[in-house]
């Protein structure tokens, strides 16, 4: 009883989080660009309600036009130089970066390529990973490069190197995979690919 009641709990804690951090988020935003634009309607004699939802996505495509520009690219390259030298700001920065890039794609050639199960911690027991790269060893054998995630928090984990042979590839995609080690497995595919496994 005590462990149907701890599991259920657990299972709605691991929903609700994501949903209330975005939120969260969301709000913190709305609300600043609310507060900016408070002065100017003020000042105009009127309200808008949501005008802080229209701002941001409006703010949002206007910084991407800016960035996709090649004036736009040197400035911002520019203010990530100097951001970059400020102590522990610049650890947290790179950080949230690589981390975004390798997820997003953003980064060429130095995002997750494709989902992968692994036997670990002993045989008999799969682990999901993400491979980041490929090489080959004198005597021929490949080997992937991989990024064992930890659940529910995907920033953190390990990395090793594995004979491709010692994996089973699957169909998913990243963002499922990502989807499936932050919810500690709720969310995933209905039916799993390691019977296609070679005994």
């Amino acid at each position: 009883m005590w462990t149907h009641i701890k599991r259920t709990i657990l299972t709605g804690v691991f929903t609700i989080i994501p949903l209330a951090l975005t939120i969260y988020l969301l709000k913190i935003l709305f609300g600043f660009l609310d507060s900016l634009s408070a002065p100017i309607l003020k000042f105009i004699g009127f309200q808008i309600p949501g005008l802080g939802i229209l701002l941001t996505f409006l703010s949002v495509y206007i910084l991407g036009l800016f960035i996709r520009n090649v004036l736009g690219r040197r400035l911002f390259a520019w203010g990530e130089r100097i951001l970059l030298t400020i102590p522990l700001v610049n650890t947290i920065y790179k950080t949230i970066k690589q981390f975004l890039s390798a997820f997003t794609g953003t980064a060429e050639g130095k995002n997750f390529q494709k989902v992968i199960f692994l036997q670990y911690p002993r045989m008999g027991v799969w682990t999901l990973a993400f491979v980041t790269g490929e090489s080959v060893d004198g005597n021929g054998v490949k080997y992937y490069h991989i990024f064992v995630p930890t659940t529910p928090n995907p920033t953190s984990g390990f990395f090793i190197i594995i004979p491709q042979n010692d994996t089973m590839k699957t169909d998913m995609t990243v963002e499922e995979g990502i989807k499936m080690v932050i919810s500690g497995g709720l969310i995933a595919p209905p039916n799993n690919e390691l019977h296609n496994f070679p005994k």
